[in-house]
């Protein structure tokens, strides 16, 4: 049985839907059950400071997997991509009421795989930005 927490997001997901033009995106799936998740985010590079401005996410998977992706959307929606990173699966449980059948706990792991699929696309994605303006030596014979 499930609980309180878990069946709310379950029902009413929060932050459920495809993003046009993601800033990150990542998948994560598990070929035994037959899971897949998609993370979309939008961060905004502000001075030194990212932070992640909107996520959607589309999940493919069981009452559990739904709630894990809900609550992780939550959990990193507004935040410092430095301290979204962080977050961890006991954490997402917490979030969750603390209970998670033992073995659907890959579930917010799955979660937390696409999220940080989703920051790794956005990092290689800047850095390739940040190379092609970046002048190729340090010497400038100008």
């Amino acid at each position: 049985m499930h609980n309180k927490t878990l069946l709310s997001h379950f029902f009413h997901p929060k932050n459920m839907g495809k993003m046009k033009k993601p800033s990150g995106y990542g998948r994560a799936g598990n070929p035994v059950c037959g899971d897949i998740m998609d993370f979309y985010l939008k961060i905004k590079d502000e001075k030194s400071k990212a932070t992640i401005k909107d996520v959607k996410w589309e999940t493919l998977g069981c009452p559990v997997a739904l709630a894990n992706s809900s609550v992780l959307s939550e959990m990193v929606k507004g935040k410092a991509l430095k301290d979204a990173e962080k977050i961890t699966q006991k954490q997402i449980i917490k979030k969750l009421g603390g209970e998670i059948p033992h073995q659907k706990l890959h579930c917010s792991m799955l979660a937390l795989d696409a999220f940080h699929q989703a920051i790794n696309y956005y990092k290689k994605k800047r850095k390739i930005i940040e190379l092609k303006t970046k002048p190729k030596t340090k010497h400038n014979f100008n």
